[in-house]
């Protein structure tokens, strides 16, 4: 097969923007099928399966084949660290730095103050933004699209009478690993925020070892 210039190069660009959704989606819904995911895009699955050997070759998927009750196991894809790379990180190594820095300088202490100063920031620019929106439903997509803006990948979903806040990503993984008083911190926000409407607990976390932050928000 023969490409002009501009042909091939909106040929690599179509694998790319279709690698990138691919990643997306096993990002935020976690390991899928190449059926699934080829149903998710509206392509073929034996163009998924290409796209998925690429990605495997380039080391950023992986597979695991699971019984199915009949017939041949089911494959299942799903991304390794390599696509961290993807993602917003907001400067690991600096960040993990500058932790450091502050404690040496002022202590254990300093640091509690300035996570206590980042909460209070984030407080008064969350409830600003939450000032006009009633109700639990509405409240936490306000909110996640906040954090969406910043690099979590948050969605909400609904399970029976009860919420899901959802974080996919975290930016501020090397930060939260290094003082895990940052997590502590933004359930405390997320909890004063909906105090007046809601319960929230945290039932995974990305530091423990879960491919997401899950928040499990109850209505009042």
């Amino acid at each position: 097969m023969f490409f002009g210039d501009n042909s091939l190069t909106q040929y690599i660009g179509t694998i790319m923007k279709t690698h990138n959704k691919i990643i997306e989606l096993l990002k935020t819904k976690g390991p899928l099928t190449a059926k699934t995911l080829a149903q998710s895009l509206k392509v073929t699955t034996m163009g998924i399966r290409q796209h998925m050997l690429a990605l495997e070759e380039s080391g950023e998927v992986i597979f695991k084949d699971e019984k199915a009750p009949r017939g041949r196991p089911t494959r299942y894809w799903s991304l390794t660290p390599k696509t961290n790379s993807y993602f917003a990180n907001r400067h690991d190594e600096l960040t993990v730095q500058l932790i450091d820095s502050v404690i040496a300088v002022f202590g254990d202490d300093g640091l509690d103050k300035l996570i206590t100063n980042r909460e209070e920031s984030a407080m008064r620019s969350y409830r600003l933004a939450l000032a006009d929106r009633y109700g639990v439903q509405e409240k936490l997509q306000t909110l996640a699209k906040i954090r969406s803006d910043e690099g979590y990948m948050a969605t909400v979903e609904q399970e029976g009478d009860f919420f899901w806040l959802l974080e996919h990503h975290c930016p501020i993984c090397a930060a939260a690993t290094k003082c895990t008083n940052f997590c502590r911190s933004e359930l405390q926000l997320f909890q004063s925020l909906l105090s007046d409407v809601a319960v929230i607990s945290r039932e995974e976390h990305i530091i423990k070892g879960a491919r997401r932050c899950a928040y499990k928000v109850t209505p009042v």
